[in-house]
């Protein structure tokens, strides 16, 4: 399974940072399709969470552990 992951940093606090890892659960995506597709994911969890910035994302190998999208 492909992950989105997205490191964000708070505005009011730039020094406080973490990583967010959105996962494609219940489909087949490639790791292409991930890089394409990652904006619009991006742009729905930022609208959802706008207290934050996003300073970089990447696409990579899911832990099966995390939040779903």
């Amino acid at each position: 399974m492909i992950e989105l992951i997205i490191s964000v940093c708070l505005l009011k606090d730039p020094n406080l940072c973490k990583d967010v890892h959105l996962n494609y659960v219940n489909q087949s995506v490639s790791l292409m399709q991930c890089m394409v597709g990652g904006q619009g994911e991006m742009a729905r969890w930022h609208r959802a969470h706008p207290k934050w910035a996003i300073k970089r994302w990447r696409c990579g190998l899911a832990d099966q552990r995390k939040v779903s999208i």
